[in-house]
Protein backbone atom coordinates (compact mmCIF):
# COMPACT_ATOMS: atom_id res chain seq x y z
CA UNK A 1 0.00 0.00 0.00
CA UNK A 2 2.66 2.04 1.18
CA UNK A 3 4.25 1.74 -2.07
CA UNK A 4 1.04 2.15 -4.29
CA UNK A 5 0.74 5.58 -2.41
CA UNK A 6 4.21 6.73 -3.37
CA UNK A 7 3.70 5.88 -6.76
CA UNK A 8 0.41 7.72 -6.95
CA UNK A 9 1.53 10.63 -5.42
CA UNK A 10 4.60 10.86 -7.67
CA UNK A 11 2.15 10.69 -11.04
CA UNK A 12 0.37 13.70 -9.66
CA UNK A 13 3.36 15.80 -9.07
CA UNK A 14 3.94 14.94 -12.88
CA UNK A 15 0.75 15.51 -13.65
CA UNK A 16 0.57 19.52 -12.15
CA UNK A 17 4.16 19.53 -13.66
CA UNK A 18 2.64 18.99 -17.14
CA UNK A 19 -0.05 20.97 -16.27
CA UNK A 20 2.26 23.67 -14.82
CA UNK A 21 4.23 23.78 -17.88
CA UNK A 22 1.35 23.96 -20.48
CA UNK A 23 0.23 27.03 -18.46
CA UNK A 24 3.22 28.43 -18.67
CA UNK A 25 3.52 27.86 -22.35
CA UNK A 26 -0.38 29.07 -23.06
CA UNK A 27 0.65 32.21 -20.82
CA UNK A 28 3.56 33.01 -22.98
CA UNK A 29 1.43 32.07 -26.27
CA UNK A 30 -0.61 34.79 -25.02
CA UNK A 31 2.10 37.51 -24.70
CA UNK A 32 3.33 36.97 -27.83
CA UNK A 33 -0.32 37.51 -29.05
CA UNK A 34 -0.70 40.18 -26.98
CA UNK A 35 2.78 41.91 -28.11
CA UNK A 36 2.26 40.90 -31.52
CA UNK A 37 0.23 43.93 -32.33
CA UNK A 38 1.02 46.42 -35.68
CA UNK A 39 -0.27 49.65 -36.31
CA UNK A 40 -0.84 50.75 -40.15
CA UNK A 41 -0.46 54.14 -40.42
CA UNK A 42 -2.26 54.61 -44.34
CA UNK A 43 -3.60 56.96 -47.05
CA UNK A 44 -7.45 57.40 -47.15
CA UNK A 45 -8.59 55.18 -50.17
CA UNK A 46 -7.41 51.82 -49.42
CA UNK A 47 -9.26 51.48 -46.27
CA UNK A 48 -11.41 48.91 -47.39
CA UNK A 49 -9.19 46.69 -49.33
CA UNK A 50 -7.05 46.72 -46.12
CA UNK A 51 -10.17 45.85 -44.37
CA UNK A 52 -10.10 42.42 -46.09
CA UNK A 53 -6.44 41.97 -46.34
CA UNK A 54 -5.61 42.13 -42.50
CA UNK A 55 -8.28 39.34 -41.71
CA UNK A 56 -6.87 37.11 -44.54
CA UNK A 57 -3.23 37.61 -43.21
CA UNK A 58 -4.28 36.90 -39.78
CA UNK A 59 -5.18 33.29 -41.39
CA UNK A 60 -2.21 32.73 -42.73
CA UNK A 61 1.12 30.91 -40.40
CA UNK A 62 3.08 34.12 -40.20
CA UNK A 63 -0.17 36.57 -39.05
CA UNK A 64 -2.20 34.13 -36.77
CA UNK A 65 -1.21 35.47 -33.67
CA UNK A 66 -0.75 39.25 -35.26
CA UNK A 67 -3.27 41.92 -34.64
CA UNK A 68 -3.50 45.43 -35.98
CA UNK A 69 -4.72 49.09 -34.96
CA UNK A 70 -5.07 50.63 -38.41
CA UNK A 71 -5.27 54.67 -39.15
CA UNK A 72 -6.38 56.58 -42.30
CA UNK A 73 -6.36 59.43 -43.67
CA UNK A 74 -4.57 62.06 -46.42
CA UNK A 75 -0.72 60.70 -47.42
CA UNK A 76 0.51 64.20 -46.29
CA UNK A 77 -1.44 64.78 -42.69
CA UNK A 78 -0.06 60.89 -41.87
CA UNK A 79 3.41 61.42 -42.79
CA UNK A 80 3.36 64.70 -40.36
CA UNK A 81 1.55 63.19 -37.80
CA UNK A 82 4.10 59.50 -37.80
CA UNK A 83 6.57 62.56 -37.78
CA UNK A 84 5.02 63.46 -34.73
CA UNK A 85 5.33 60.79 -32.70
CA UNK A 86 2.61 58.91 -34.28
CA UNK A 87 2.76 55.12 -33.38
CA UNK A 88 3.93 53.38 -36.56
CA UNK A 89 5.10 49.95 -37.72
CA UNK A 90 4.14 50.12 -41.44
CA UNK A 91 3.33 52.91 -43.73
CA UNK A 92 1.08 52.65 -46.93
CA UNK A 93 1.00 56.08 -48.32
CA UNK A 94 0.24 57.88 -51.44
CA UNK A 95 3.62 58.54 -52.80
CA UNK A 96 7.58 58.02 -52.74
CA UNK A 97 7.95 61.12 -51.73
CA UNK A 98 5.89 60.87 -47.96
CA UNK A 99 8.29 58.06 -47.07
CA UNK A 100 11.43 59.20 -48.22
CA UNK A 101 10.55 62.25 -46.14
CA UNK A 102 10.22 59.38 -43.20
CA UNK A 103 13.46 58.28 -44.14
CA UNK A 104 14.87 62.18 -43.75
CA UNK A 105 13.81 61.91 -40.16
CA UNK A 106 15.44 58.61 -39.78
CA UNK A 107 11.69 56.56 -38.94
CA UNK A 108 12.28 54.76 -41.93
CA UNK A 109 15.50 52.48 -43.54
CA UNK A 110 16.83 54.65 -46.65
CA UNK A 111 16.51 51.35 -48.24
CA UNK A 112 13.27 51.03 -48.45
CA UNK A 113 13.26 50.88 -52.40
CA UNK A 114 14.87 47.89 -52.56
CA UNK A 115 12.60 45.62 -51.35
CA UNK A 116 10.09 44.07 -54.00
CA UNK A 117 8.60 46.22 -56.80
CA UNK A 118 10.72 48.90 -55.72
CA UNK A 119 8.84 49.58 -52.52
CA UNK A 120 5.18 49.26 -54.36
CA UNK A 121 2.53 48.01 -53.52
CA UNK A 122 -0.21 48.63 -56.22
CA UNK A 123 -0.96 51.09 -59.14
CA UNK A 124 -3.72 53.33 -60.45
CA UNK A 125 -3.96 56.40 -63.04
CA UNK A 126 -5.55 60.08 -62.75
CA UNK A 127 -8.76 59.37 -64.34
CA UNK A 128 -11.85 62.54 -64.91
CA UNK A 129 -14.98 61.46 -63.09
CA UNK A 130 -17.78 63.30 -65.05
CA UNK A 131 -21.62 63.95 -64.38
CA UNK A 132 -24.08 60.86 -65.78
CA UNK A 133 -24.16 60.80 -69.81
CA UNK A 134 -20.86 63.57 -69.23
CA UNK A 135 -22.79 66.56 -70.39
CA UNK A 136 -19.64 68.92 -70.62
CA UNK A 137 -18.56 66.53 -72.69
CA UNK A 138 -15.02 66.40 -71.09
CA UNK A 139 -12.20 63.94 -72.73
CA UNK A 140 -9.28 65.86 -72.50
CA UNK A 141 -6.80 67.90 -70.23
CA UNK A 142 -7.64 71.09 -72.43
CA UNK A 143 -11.38 70.75 -71.48
CA UNK A 144 -10.15 71.07 -68.19
CA UNK A 145 -9.42 75.24 -68.59
CA UNK A 146 -12.69 75.78 -70.03
CA UNK A 147 -14.79 78.72 -68.42
CA UNK A 148 -17.48 76.81 -68.41
CA UNK A 149 -16.34 73.86 -66.52
CA UNK A 150 -15.97 73.77 -62.46
CA UNK A 151 -13.15 71.06 -60.95
CA UNK A 152 -12.51 69.37 -57.91
CA UNK A 153 -9.84 68.19 -56.75
CA UNK A 154 -7.90 67.73 -53.04
CA UNK A 155 -5.02 70.32 -52.41
CA UNK A 156 -1.57 69.63 -53.13
CA UNK A 157 -0.51 70.32 -50.03
CA UNK A 158 -2.04 68.06 -48.02
CA UNK A 159 -2.91 65.52 -50.70
CA UNK A 160 -1.03 62.57 -52.00
CA UNK A 161 -3.34 62.29 -54.95
CA UNK A 162 -3.52 66.21 -55.40
CA UNK A 163 0.26 65.62 -56.47
CA UNK A 164 -0.17 63.09 -58.88
CA UNK A 165 -3.33 65.12 -60.35
CA UNK A 166 -0.91 67.86 -60.83
CA UNK A 167 1.76 66.08 -62.26
CA UNK A 168 -0.88 63.87 -64.60
CA UNK A 169 -1.62 67.19 -65.90
CA UNK A 170 1.82 68.95 -66.58
CA UNK A 171 2.97 65.39 -67.67
CA UNK A 172 0.17 65.61 -70.17
CA UNK A 173 0.17 68.70 -71.69
CA UNK A 174 4.68 68.41 -72.01
CA UNK A 175 3.71 65.55 -73.82
CA UNK A 176 1.85 67.34 -76.19
CA UNK A 177 4.60 69.71 -76.51
CA UNK A 178 3.92 72.31 -74.32
CA UNK A 179 6.88 73.80 -72.96
CA UNK A 180 7.60 74.13 -69.27
CA UNK A 181 6.49 77.37 -68.88
CA UNK A 182 3.51 77.08 -71.28
CA UNK A 183 2.47 74.00 -68.66
CA UNK A 184 2.72 75.75 -65.99
CA UNK A 185 0.47 78.64 -67.21
CA UNK A 186 -2.27 75.79 -68.46
CA UNK A 187 -1.57 74.38 -64.03
CA UNK A 188 -2.54 77.97 -63.22
CA UNK A 189 -5.75 77.96 -65.22
CA UNK A 190 -7.09 74.92 -64.11
CA UNK A 191 -6.51 75.60 -60.56
CA UNK A 192 -8.28 78.82 -61.69
CA UNK A 193 -11.48 76.24 -62.55
CA UNK A 194 -10.92 74.20 -58.86
CA UNK A 195 -13.79 75.02 -57.14
CA UNK A 196 -13.28 73.20 -53.62
CA UNK A 197 -10.02 71.72 -52.57
CA UNK A 198 -10.22 69.31 -49.89
CA UNK A 199 -7.64 67.59 -47.42
CA UNK A 200 -8.04 63.90 -49.32
CA UNK A 201 -9.02 62.52 -52.07
CA UNK A 202 -11.54 60.36 -50.30
CA UNK A 203 -13.17 63.82 -49.06
CA UNK A 204 -12.51 64.89 -52.65
CA UNK A 205 -14.89 61.73 -53.93
CA UNK A 206 -17.82 63.10 -51.02
CA UNK A 207 -17.92 66.50 -52.24
CA UNK A 208 -18.47 65.48 -55.73
CA UNK A 209 -21.17 63.00 -54.97
CA UNK A 210 -22.55 65.79 -53.14
CA UNK A 211 -23.41 67.65 -56.13
CA UNK A 212 -20.12 70.37 -56.70
CA UNK A 213 -18.33 70.08 -59.99
CA UNK A 214 -18.45 68.84 -63.51
CA UNK A 215 -15.44 67.46 -63.15
CA UNK A 216 -13.65 65.11 -60.17
CA UNK A 217 -9.47 64.64 -60.54
CA UNK A 218 -9.20 61.19 -58.82
CA UNK A 219 -7.50 57.61 -58.74
CA UNK A 220 -8.79 54.98 -60.97
CA UNK A 221 -9.27 53.13 -58.09
CA UNK A 222 -11.06 55.38 -56.41
CA UNK A 223 -14.21 55.69 -59.35
CA UNK A 224 -13.80 52.01 -59.23
CA UNK A 225 -14.46 52.01 -55.47
CA UNK A 226 -17.42 54.11 -56.13
CA UNK A 227 -19.32 52.03 -58.63
CA UNK A 228 -18.80 49.09 -55.79
CA UNK A 229 -21.11 51.26 -53.18
CA UNK A 230 -23.88 51.70 -55.77
CA UNK A 231 -22.68 55.23 -57.09
CA UNK A 232 -23.11 55.25 -60.93
CA UNK A 233 -20.10 57.00 -60.90
CA UNK A 234 -18.82 57.79 -65.20
CA UNK A 235 -14.96 58.60 -65.90
CA UNK A 236 -12.93 59.22 -68.66
CA UNK A 237 -9.16 57.84 -68.70
CA UNK A 238 -7.78 60.80 -70.65
CA UNK A 239 -5.49 59.27 -73.86
CA UNK A 240 -2.29 60.98 -71.51
CA UNK A 241 -2.56 60.09 -67.99
CA UNK A 242 0.26 59.54 -65.62
CA UNK A 243 1.35 56.17 -63.39
CA UNK A 244 0.10 56.48 -59.78
CA UNK A 245 2.63 53.90 -57.92
CA UNK A 246 1.81 53.56 -54.08
CA UNK A 247 4.37 52.56 -51.54
CA UNK A 248 4.39 50.87 -48.58
CA UNK A 249 7.08 50.65 -45.95
CA UNK A 250 8.14 48.85 -42.00
CA UNK A 251 9.19 51.91 -40.01
CA UNK A 252 12.36 51.40 -38.22
CA UNK A 253 10.68 51.71 -34.42
CA UNK A 254 8.90 48.83 -35.34
CA UNK A 255 9.56 46.58 -31.82
CA UNK A 256 7.84 43.27 -34.02
CA UNK A 257 9.78 44.27 -37.60
CA UNK A 258 9.54 40.63 -38.47
CA UNK A 259 5.94 40.36 -38.56
CA UNK A 260 5.71 43.88 -39.84
CA UNK A 261 7.67 42.11 -43.03
CA UNK A 262 5.66 39.21 -43.45
CA UNK A 263 1.87 41.29 -44.03
CA UNK A 264 4.55 43.62 -46.60
CA UNK A 265 5.25 40.13 -48.41
CA UNK A 266 1.94 38.88 -48.12
CA UNK A 267 0.66 42.44 -49.39
CA UNK A 268 2.50 40.95 -52.50
CA UNK A 269 1.12 37.78 -52.87
CA UNK A 270 -0.81 36.69 -55.70
CA UNK A 271 -3.99 36.80 -53.63
CA UNK A 272 -3.50 39.35 -51.74
CA UNK A 273 -3.17 41.41 -55.30
CA UNK A 274 -6.29 40.38 -56.19
CA UNK A 275 -8.36 41.89 -53.50
CA UNK A 276 -6.30 45.27 -54.37
CA UNK A 277 -7.66 44.56 -57.90
CA UNK A 278 -11.11 43.74 -56.58
CA UNK A 279 -10.78 47.38 -54.91
CA UNK A 280 -9.95 49.31 -58.14
CA UNK A 281 -6.02 49.24 -58.17
CA UNK A 282 -3.86 47.99 -60.25
CA UNK A 283 -1.56 45.02 -59.31
CA UNK A 284 2.00 45.40 -59.26
CA UNK A 285 2.14 41.32 -59.38
CA UNK A 286 2.25 41.14 -62.75
CA UNK A 287 0.47 37.89 -63.48
CA UNK A 288 -2.21 39.50 -61.55
CA UNK A 289 -2.28 42.26 -63.87
CA UNK A 290 -2.45 40.28 -66.98
CA UNK A 291 -5.51 38.38 -65.11
CA UNK A 292 -7.40 41.62 -64.89
CA UNK A 293 -6.44 43.13 -68.28
CA UNK A 294 -10.12 43.94 -69.09
CA UNK A 295 -10.57 46.01 -66.14
CA UNK A 296 -7.25 48.07 -66.37
CA UNK A 297 -7.22 48.89 -70.05
CA UNK A 298 -4.19 50.45 -71.08
CA UNK A 299 -3.39 54.08 -72.37
CA UNK A 300 -1.26 54.95 -75.09
CA UNK A 301 -0.13 57.90 -73.81
CA UNK A 302 0.66 56.16 -69.98
CA UNK A 303 3.97 58.07 -68.80
CA UNK A 304 5.59 57.74 -64.80
CA UNK A 305 7.05 60.25 -63.04
CA UNK A 306 10.55 59.48 -63.74
CA UNK A 307 9.90 59.73 -67.78
CA UNK A 308 9.12 63.45 -67.43
CA UNK A 309 12.70 64.60 -67.35
CA UNK A 310 12.58 66.32 -63.82
CA UNK A 311 14.69 63.73 -61.87
CA UNK A 312 12.04 61.72 -60.35
CA UNK A 313 9.95 63.00 -57.20
CA UNK A 314 13.03 64.10 -55.11
CA UNK A 315 13.39 66.90 -57.49
CA UNK A 316 9.73 67.06 -58.36
CA UNK A 317 8.73 67.62 -54.58
CA UNK A 318 11.22 70.62 -54.25
CA UNK A 319 10.55 72.15 -57.41
CA UNK A 320 6.75 71.74 -57.53
CA UNK A 321 5.84 70.92 -53.81
CA UNK A 322 7.89 73.26 -51.71
CA UNK A 323 5.48 75.31 -49.44
CA UNK A 324 7.64 78.40 -50.67
CA UNK A 325 8.45 79.47 -53.83
CA UNK A 326 7.52 76.48 -55.96
CA UNK A 327 5.37 76.25 -58.71
CA UNK A 328 2.12 74.93 -57.04
CA UNK A 329 2.78 77.17 -54.17
CA UNK A 330 3.13 80.37 -56.42
CA UNK A 331 -0.05 78.78 -58.11
CA UNK A 332 -1.74 78.36 -54.65
CA UNK A 333 -1.21 81.94 -53.91
CA UNK A 334 -2.43 83.55 -57.41
CA UNK A 335 -5.69 81.29 -56.88
CA UNK A 336 -6.56 81.84 -52.63
CA UNK A 337 -5.65 77.85 -52.11
CA UNK A 338 -3.98 77.15 -48.96
CA UNK A 339 0.00 75.64 -48.68
CA UNK A 340 -0.33 74.43 -45.30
Amino acid sequence: MRHRLIALFGALGLVATVLGASAAVGTAASERAADSKLSLVAYSTPREAYAKLIPMFQKTAAGNDVDFSQSYGSSGEQTRAVKAGLQADIVALSLAPDVDELVAANLVDAKWKAQAYKGMVTNSVVVFVVRDGNPKKIKSWNDLLRPDVEVVTPNPFTSGGARWNVMAAYGAWRKAGKTDKQAQGNLLRLFRNVVVQDTSARASLSTFNSGKGDVLLAYENEALFARTQGLDLQFVIPKATILIENPVAVTKSSPDRAAANAFLRFLRTQAAQQVFADNGYRPVVKSVENRNRAKFPVRPGLFTIDQLGLGGWTNVQKRFFAPKGSVMARIQRAVGGSTG
